[in-house]
């Protein structure tokens, strides 16, 4: 595992008692995005509030749980267990063990950070001068993984051909008065 990395929060540290392991890891959640503010480059990194569930934010849900359907989301123990995961992530992204990539869900713009070794990816919102917390999970399925690894170096090739075009266009000064 990489160093930077946070031990897992397994069920079993709370004794195997459901509330108390929710307790545990929304205190993580809370030092990590609520008690301080979370940086990628300099950039401020903000959660989603509401709507409050069980008085805990949107962003906490949706770091522990998952489904489509907002009020249907179900426990994801794989999520709950690297909740510590997140920031470590976020802060350590231009490390090469992060693929970093731009995408687009419906009209939404977002980065997205995948620990590929640990299958493990955090989204992003791109906002106006931040980024929003959005999701971040434990890849389970390998084509899912398979898919992020394409979509990742469809980008990472057009990034490196658009910085091809540029080394290659003339550099002419432009003509005044034209």
């Amino acid at each position: 595992m990489i160093e930077w990395i946070p031990e897992l929060v397994l069920f079993e540290q709370a004794s195997g008692i459901w509330q108390k392991y929710l307790d545990l890891l929304y205190s993580y959640y809370a030092s990590d995005f609520i008690d301080t503010v979370v940086y990628r480059n300099g950039t401020r990194i903000g959660i989603r509030k509401y709507p409050f569930s069980e008085g805990k934010e949107k962003s906490f849900w949706h770091l522990v749980s998952n489904g489509e359907i907002e009020e249907e989301r179900q426990i994801d123990f794989r999520r709950c267990e690297r909740i510590r995961w997140p920031r470590p992530v976020i802060e350590h992204s231009e490390c090469e063990d992060i693929w970093i990539w731009n995408n687009q869900r419906g009209s939404e713009k977002r980065l997205l950070l995948y620990l590929h070794e640990e299958r493990y990816l955090v989204v992003l919102g791109i906002r106006n001068g931040y980024f929003l917390l959005c999701t971040a999970y434990y890849v389970e399925q390998e084509h899912r993984h398979e898919q992020l690894r394409q979509e990742y170096e469809l980008f990472a090739a057009a990034q490196k051909a658009r910085a091809a075009s540029c080394e290659a266009a003339p550099n002419t000064p432009s003509t005044p008065g034209r």
